[in-house]
């Protein structure tokens, strides 16, 4: 790519700056030394004294006085209408940069088949959620959250003690403490053994929320039977408190298909 020099502000600046500073160096230096040669003091002294050095009522100087104005006026001129409110932005360029190629990727792959999503999904999830999840999805060994069942009962459990904050669904943040004592146990083994068999009455307080199929009443609530792509999109634009640590969230990291992909992928780990 041809890059313009003349074109950039900052470097316009910056020469201008250049040559301005030289130029006032050498002519203060040039007067200052020829005063320092010829010019004695002069002038009434001022009643006020230390130790017998006082100062003369000599009025500022006028170059000084001008140059002290005009550079209040130039930083005034450069924070406000130069640089750096109002001209070119490393970061702005990177942001626009960045927006114009998702554009083109989000054009690009705006029907993508299933094929094409896992194979999107699996590059996104090796790179930005198999350290943490491992590479199988398995968890590592029950340390994070693992793809091939929704949730153990440790986990469900964790969540009932502690509710669940900042996903951003219609429904609002699960409170902490909605059933406990064995009540408490027996949602989290109904859930983590699949939802089969018969529905513990105390279900009814998550039932208001998540439906009482679980499924999350049309994505009013996280579904709790399987990781559906609203449950995904949603982990991902907000993030997650899990019971070994914080999830960041990748919202701006990832595209809208992205999401779409690594929602597919996870479903397959279960499948699989």
């Amino acid at each position: 790519m041809k890059v313009n020099l003349t074109s950039d502000v900052v470097n316009q600046l910056s020469l201008l700056g250049a040559v301005v500073i030289v130029g006032l160096t050498i002519f203060v230096a040039g007067k200052y030394i020829k005063q320092m040669k010829t010019d004695t003091s002069t002038g009434e002294l001022a009643e006020e004294n230390w130790d017998g050095i006082g100062e003369y009522k000599n009025p500022l100087p006028l170059g000084w006085a001008a140059s002290f104005m005009g550079t209040i006026i130039w930083a005034l001129w450069y924070w406000f209408l130069g640089y750096p409110l109002n001209a070119f932005s490393q970061i702005g360029q990177y942001n626009e940069e960045v927006a114009e190629y998702n554009k083109a990727y989000e054009a690009k792959w705006q029907n993508p088949d299933k094929e094409t999503l896992m194979g999107m999904g699996e590059g996104v999830f090796l790179v930005q959620c198999a350290p943490c999840h491992g590479i199988a999805g398995d968890g590592i060994d029950g340390k994070a959250q693992g793809f091939d069942k929704r949730m153990t009962e440790e986990q469900v459990l964790h969540v009932i003690a502690n509710g669940q904050k900042g996903l951003g669904y219609p429904m609002g943040e699960m409170p902490a403490g909605m059933a406990s004592g064995d009540d408490a146990k027996a949602i989290a083994k109904w859930i983590a053994g699949g939802m089969k068999g018969e529905k513990p009455a105390a279900f009814a307080a998550c039932a208001s929320c998540h439906g009482e199929d679980g499924t999350g009443m049309n994505g009013q609530a996280p579904n709790l039977k399987e990781y559906d792509e609203a449950l995904v999109k949603h982990v991902l634009d907000n993030g997650k408190v899990g019971s070994i640590g914080t999830m960041p969230s990748f919202k701006g990291m990832l595209t809208d298909v992205q999401k779409k992909a690594v929602a597919t992928y996870i479903q397959s780990l279960k499948e699989n």
